[in-house]
């Protein structure tokens, strides 16, 4: 049983109460969200009622992504970014998004989070049991999560959002994985179909900014300021990883999105990107062609997150991603008596939710 099948009925929660006891019944993330027009759970009514979409849009009601290398500094500048236009930052999404933003927030042990950590690719990349693929499939889910999180939050409220890495671009580092001999073919072909499904009922970032350093540089960053085992990283790695971005990711976004590239240093000049971007007409994609009706569905489908993670849980036996279905049950039911995991937000006593009788 695919380990993303385990997930998605922890994400099934959103349909189910505190009476409910089948795997459906495990909770959604948490919401992340602060404006008071996020407690409420949109839906037909509320469209029928005059909600519209449309006139909460700004001049910055967009999506922003920002790419580039291990260490290229595109956190700090989706931040600065950001800052400067009132949007909201999303930093990116790591194997722990979910565990976040649920139940008590505390970081789950690896059985709860696809059986994958970033040291140990770091370290045996080649490893035979199929850690690589299993980890990047896992972060690909993460990033859908945190990708539809984003526009929900642009189409609540309208104000826009700026995500480092996303979904579209997440490839870049399956194709370099490939390109070294860390996963099987067989993973590419199950990673495009997932891709493909999965990525087909969003809208692609408004703007791409990529952020161009060299590998030697990058190299060098990460001796200075990465962790230990991140220094372990082999430069062709790195190395496949930018040439999947130049060669395919980004002459492939440009179709849809706008697409801005800045070296190292020109990227520290926040201002001049800032200009920059307010230059841009924004006058292609599917963006200019959605309305309040499109947008409407797309809301309902991106706040539906066990509909989202639906996506990404093909049944397709891929050996890197698939456990036994008793020890499927095992993880599951204990992973429901976790502290705030065994009902949907805001019906799990144990984490102080009150009023419980009444919702």
């Amino acid at each position: 049983m695919s380990l993303w099948l385990s997930r998605l009925g922890r994400a099934a929660a959103a349909r189910a109460g505190p009476g409910s006891s089948g795997p459906g019944s495990v909770l959604l993330p948490a919401r992340i969200h602060t404006s008071p027009e996020q407690s409420l759970q949109y839906g037909w009514l509320a469209y029928m009622l005059g909600e519209r979409t449309t006139k909460k849009f700004t001049e910055h009601s967009k999506v922003f992504t920002v790419e580039g290398n291990l260490s290229s500094g595109k956190g700090k500048l989706a931040q600065q970014i950001a800052d400067k236009l009132g949007m909201k930052y999303f930093p990116e999404a790591d194997i722990h998004y979910h565990d976040k933003l649920s139940g008590d927030g505390k970081l789950l042990p690896e059985k709860f989070s696809g059986f994958c950590n970033l040291e140990k690719f770091y370290t045996e990349p080649k490893s035979p049991d199929g850690h690589s693929y299993r980890l990047q499939s896992w972060i690909f889910g993460n990033r859908i999560l945190q990708y539809a999180d984003a526009l929900e939050h642009l189409l609540s409220t309208g104000q826009g959002v700026v995500l480092e890495r996303s979904p579209y671009s997440d490839f870049v580092f399956l194709d370099a994985m490939l390109k070294q001999g860390y996963v099987h073919k067989r993973c590419l072909d199950h990673y495009k179909e997932v891709k493909e499904i999965s990525i087909s009922e969003l809208l692609p970032p408004h703007l791409v900014i990529y952020v161009d350093v060299p590998v030697p540089e990058v190299q060098k960053r990460i001796q200075e300021k990465g962790k230990p085992y991140e220094k372990k990283v082999s430069p062709s790695y790195l190395q496949s990883i930018e040439d999947a971005y130049k060669k395919t990711f980004l002459p492939e976004i440009s179709e849809s999105s706008e697409v801005l590239q800045y070296t190292a240093t020109a990227a520290e000049d926040v201002e001049k990107v800032i200009e920059d971007i307010e230059y841009l007409k924004f006058d292609k994609g599917p963006w200019v062609e959605q309305d309040d009706v499109s947008f409407h569905h797309l809301r309902l489908y991106v706040q539906d997150k066990a509909g989202v993670l639906d996506s990404v849980s093909i049944p397709r036996f891929v050996p890197e991603i698939t456990i036994g279905g008793s020890e499927y049950d095992k993880i599951y039911y204990e992973y429901r008596e976790l502290p705030g995991r065994k009902y949907k937000p805001g019906y799990n006593a144990d984490v102080g939710d009150k009023w419980i009788w009444l919702k």
